[in-house]
């Protein structure tokens, strides 16, 4: 009897170890959620405009009224006091100043053109 249970113990424990390897090593690839051969978010960039094929330099440019409509959408969601004030073109992003009810300029926010992200900007 005691011969058997070491066997079976025995046999358990390799193919815990079988599995383990298997699946850390040579099984299915977590990154498969990515699309199938790409790393794990590797092509993932937030707030992507338009499918993720292709690069992003093929893509037009935001124009002022995106922009707007970007930071608005945004800063409504915020509080829905504040307002957008004068939008900028500094080069690569829109500069605009967000203002609250007696027009005092609170923040200036950016909106990049290439990829419609929002930054801080003091």
């Amino acid at each position: 009897m005691k011969t058997y249970t070491g066997i079976i113990i025995a046999g358990v424990l390799f193919l815990t170890i079988a599995g383990f390897g298997y699946t850390h090593f040579a099984g299915p690839s977590h990154a498969n959620a990515c699309g199938w051969g790409k790393s794990g978010g590797g092509d993932y960039v937030p707030q992507r405009r338009g499918p993720t094929t292709g690069s992003l330099y093929n893509k037009p440019f935001l124009t002022k009224e995106q922009a707007y409509d970007v930071l608005d959408n945004h800063v409504k969601k915020l509080n829905p006091t504040l307002r957008i004030g004068q939008i900028n073109d500094e080069g690569s992003y829109y500069q605009a100043e967000i203002l609250a009810e007696n027009g005092e300029v609170v923040q200036s926010l950016g909106v990049d053109k290439e990829s419609g992200q929002i930054m801080l900007i003091n």
